[in-house]
């Protein structure tokens, strides 16, 4: 009976030695790599975000069949993923669409920041520029010797 109380004592110390020993690794490991994209996450694709062409009628036309939306007035912005339509915001109404198989909520979010950013007064053509005087006045000074 004591070899068996022994042998699972000795298992539990062994287990609870090999969890230590596995925390520690964990804890080194992380410190090592980078956190890890989240699920479903494209790291490797670019975002673009742009302004709407005629020729992109079609692809709007799609993405409105997509979202079971009707098609957005224009002028819209566009957000592309590696060269592929996701989202479209129109700059009439601020309505959207968007790709329902794809996370599109990011997106959404920069399109309607860049369409702020639009609204937004230009405050450079409201200040005084400083202009240079026509002619720049130039003293020469002989040079010495």
């Amino acid at each position: 009976m004591d070899g068996a109380v022994l042998s699972s004592a000795l298992q539990r110390l062994l287990a609870h030695a090999r969890a230590d020993e596995l925390r520690r690794a964990a804890v080194t490991d992380r410190r090592v790599r980078p956190p890890a994209a989240p699920p479903g996450a494209d790291t490797g694709s670019t975002v673009t975000l742009r302004f709407a062409f005629p020729d992109d009628e079609v692809a709007l036309w799609r993405l409105a069949v997509l979202d079971s939306s009707r098609p957005l007035s224009t002028p819209a912005l566009l957000a592309e993923v590696g060269g592929e339509l996701w989202a479209a915001l129109s700059l009439r109404d601020g309505r959207v669409i968007a790709d329902p198989f794809q996370r599109t909520t990011g997106l959404i979010e920069l399109l309607r920041a860049r369409a702020k950013q639009l609204e937004a007064p230009d405050l450079g053509s409201r200040r005084r520029r400083r202009r240079l005087p026509e002619r720049i006045p130039f003293r020469h000074r002989p040079s010495p010797g």
